[in-house]
Formats: structure tokens, C-alpha cells, sequence
């Protein structure tokens, strides 16, 4: 058995019940996949997005649904280094990627105002959804897990003074006819971890030009870091803490808060409030 096949069956057989029933309950719960959807996964080169390729290849390859698929790298500038990690898993893995070439590091380290993360972040989801269009597809799937889901609920309620999350799916405002998935929403990131270790994998964390060391190390200073650090501590006083986390985001009560928002039209909890 080849490499890639053992790390296949890890999926199904090893970790069929933190990650392959995870995954088929996302795509089954949230209809992520109709027939003949054309899908584009996008793949960064971390452990997140290459773990999603290989499920959307089982799927492909297992499932009841037709569907294609297209493996896509965006470069947005990576080093060398990081560039040639990426071609090795994906030669691994078995994923046939196909890697187009932009020159976002270049245009971002150009600045010498605003926001260089905002900008790069724009810029490649541009550059993605582009791409997406010219292969002819309909969906485009990210490796969002469900760390990332609760992490970004409490940075919402922390830093963007509002309660919101992360959705499994959406439509996009301005690339008409083109959705963004997320399969990974139910797997946790601990699972994926665990997954890499068992099959010997190495990935890139973070191919950032402008925190290149975070490939290796993370330098702590995220808001977002301070989130997974911060739900880390409160597992370890409650084992369901992020599954309340998550869960919360499904099951608000309406009667017990101040207000809410409907696209940009603001209500108070004084609208319904009876008068003596």
C-alpha cells in the first residue's frame, strides 16, 4: 500500500468518527454538494485546507453525488521554501494541485499605509474567486474548522462588539452564481492535528512574507491566537465549553437580548416590551 492510501485510510478507518463523520454530517446537514456541482478547494498548504482535499477525494471517489473537482493553489509570493513544502504534500498526498501565480506580496509590501493584512486578504479573495470563474465552477470550498468557527464568534463578541459567526455557506456579493463552502466546519482542530502526527505529515502554518517565521513559530500576538488561547483554558474547566460556544450560535433567545440586526435595520427589546 503507497503512502497515500495508508494516509486515505486514516480518514475513513482511523479517525472515521473526529473527522470523516464530521465532515459527511457538514456536507449532509448544511447542503454543501448537489449534483453536478463544480467545486474548487482551495489549498493554502497547511494541515487544514490539504485534510479537506483529501476528504473531497473520498467523497468524490465514495459518495452518492456527482460532482467535480478542482485542486487549486493560489502563490500568492511564497518563498521557495515554503513553495516546494506545498508541490511535496501535494505529491504525497496524491492531490493533483494546480498552482497560478499573483504577485499579492509584492503589491501589499508596496504600501506605506493601512492595513497590509486587510489589503492581502481582499486581494486574494479576488484572486480566487477570478480563478474559480474562469475554471468554470460554482462553489469554492475552504478548510475553516470548527475552531476557526468559535474562535471568530468570540472575537466578534470581544473586538467587533456584535454576536456572529463564521456560516458554512454563503453566497458571494460580488461574484455572481458563486458560493463559498466550508466541509471542515465540524472538525476540530485537535483532530487534524492528531491526524498530521499519526501519518508523519509536515505542513506550513503560515506563508505570510511578512511573519515568515510563523511557519515554524507563532509570535503570539494575534487577537485571534489570544481567542484559541483563551477557549484552551476554559476546556480544561469544562469539556463542552466549545461545543456550548458553538451551539449558542443556533439557539438564541430573542426574548433575552437588548437588541438585533436584520441586514441594516436595527430592532430593541422594547418593540415587544409590554406597557403597564
Amino acid at each position: 500500500m503507497e503512502k497515500f492510501q495508508e494516509i486515505e485510510r486514516s480518514i475513513i478507518k482511523t479517525y472515521r468518527k473526529e473527522i470523516w463523520s464530521r465532515f459527511i454530517k457538514v456536507i449532509k446537514d448544511y447542503e454543501l454538494i448537489e449534483e453536478n456541482d463544480k467545486i474548487m478547494v482551495c489549498i493554502s498548504g497547511g494541515k487544514d485546507s490539504f485534510l479537506l482535499a483529501k476528504c473531497m477525494q473520498e467523497l468524490k471517489k465514495h459518495g452518492k453525488i456527482h460532482f467535480d473537482v478542482h485542486f487549486v493553489v493560489m502563490n500568492p509570493g511564497y518563498n521557495e521554501e515554503n513553495k516546494k513544502r506545498i508541490l511535496k504534500n501535494a505529491k504525497l498526498l496524491n492531490v493533483p494541485i494546480e498552482l497560478f501565480e499573483t504577485d499579492i506580496f509584492d503589491v501589499v509590501s508596496s504600501l506605506t499605509e493601512g492595513n497590509p493584512c486587510y489589503l492581502c486578504a481582499r486581494m486574494r479573495r479576488g484572486h480566487l474567486y477570478n480563478k474559480a470563474q474562469e475554471l468554470g465552477c460554482n462553489k469554492i470550498a475552504l478548510g475553516h474548522h470548527f475552531d476557526d468557527v468559535i474562535e471568530t464568534t468570540l472575537l466578534s463578541m470581544f473586538y467587533g462588539a456584535e454576536v456572529k459567526t463564521m456560516l458554512p455557506k454563503l453566497h458571494s456579493d460580488n461574484f455572481e452564481g458563486l458560493e463559498l463552502i466550508r466541509p471542515m466546519y465540524l472538525v476540530k482542530e485537535s483532530a487534524i492535528l492528531s491526524w498530521a502526527k499519526h501519518n508523519d505529515l509536515k505542513f506550513i502554518n503560515c506563508a505570510c512574507r511578512f511573519t515568515e517565521n510563523c511557519s515554524i513559530n507563532d509570535d503570539g500576538t494575534s487577537k485571534r491566537l489570544a481567542m484559541k488561547k483563551l477557549i484552551n483554558t476554559l476546556r480544561q474547566e469544562g469539556k463542552d465549553i466549545d461545543d456550548n460556544i458553538f451551539k449558542s450560535m443556533s439557539n438564541i433567545n430573542l426574548n433575552c437580548v437588548l437588541g438585533y440586526r436584520v441586514e441594516n435595520e436595527k430592532h430593541s427589546f422594547l418593540e415587544e416590551y409590554p406597557k403597564k
